[in-house]
């Protein structure tokens, strides 16, 4: 059985007197791929910020193993291994793909160390290896901001994994995507799953089904954990069509 990775238990976090999460418990398990979903304002931002230490609990407690993560700054819970992707996806345009993964590895490297650090056979597969999977590897010589949307989302989801984290926090993946690179963003975090562990914030009702098949969904709402089940489950429950998907109607 999966050892628990992450227990958030009775968790609060307000702001001036409007409580953004509200006695939240949650738990995830080694190489668990989790979505979340939620209205706007349903308190997700807040709980990404609340793992990564952006912000601290008013009360409650959030453990990663058995490291206490409220007690740990933001860079030091990084260094444990909890990588966070925003939505807006955060490159550095001016360098190249290769580049871009070359200055995110797991390391204390500057900027012009990590460039031309000279690197070793092993050090160059794995870039070639992440480049391949994030599906850039024939434009790995081209500027980052040349790269289309959703190739941008995909080049930061490769650096991220340069990094080596056993948690990954994606917020948001598929927005302003085609369809087809919805399609393949979803394939990418599926490939992940069991080797890493994730947590997925997601809107659209089509990606979240592609990527929750088989997997537990977490719905929050004003802060508080509403239900959790299998997507079906999810989709069918009354509360989660009134409060998320609309009263009565269907999803994508």
């Amino acid at each position: 059985m999966s050892q628990l990775l992450l227990g958030v238990e009775d968790v609060t976090k307000t702001y001036d007197g409007f409580k953004a999460i509200s006695d939240l418990t949650f738990y995830l398990f080694e190489g668990e791929l989790r979505t979340v979903i939620g209205p706007n304002g349903a308190g997700k931002s807040t709980f990404f910020d609340l793992i990564t230490g952006r912000a601290k609990p008013d009360k409650g407690t959030i453990e990663f193993g058995h490291t206490d993560l409220t007690a740990l700054n933001e860079y030091e819970i990084n260094r444990l291994g909890i990588g966070r992707k925003f939505q807006t996806p955060s490159v550095y345009v001016e360098h190249t793909v290769w580049q871009n993964l070359v200055l995110s590895v797991k390391g204390p490297r500057g900027v012009f160390s990590s460039i031309f650090h000279k690197w070793t056979s092993t050090e160059r597969d794995r870039i070639d290896e992440l480049l391949k999977l994030v599906r850039l590897d024939s434009k790995r010589d081209w500027r980052a901001g040349q790269l289309a949307h959703g190739e941008k989302q995909w080049l930061e989801i490769g650096m991220l994994l340069a990094q080596d984290p056993q948690l990954l926090l994606v917020d948001e993946p598929a927005a302003g995507m085609t369809d087809e690179e919805t399609h393949r963003t979803g394939e990418l975090l599926i490939s992940l799953a069991g080797k890493h562990s994730l947590i997925v914030v997601e809107h659209d009702m089509t990606f979240v089904r592609q990527i929750a098949q088989g997997r537990k969904v977490t719905v929050l709402h004003q802060g508080s954990l509403l239900c959790e089940g299998s997507f079906e489950n999810v989709q069918s429950n009354p509360k989660v069509r009134e409060v998320y998907l609309g009263r009565g109607k269907g999803t994508k």
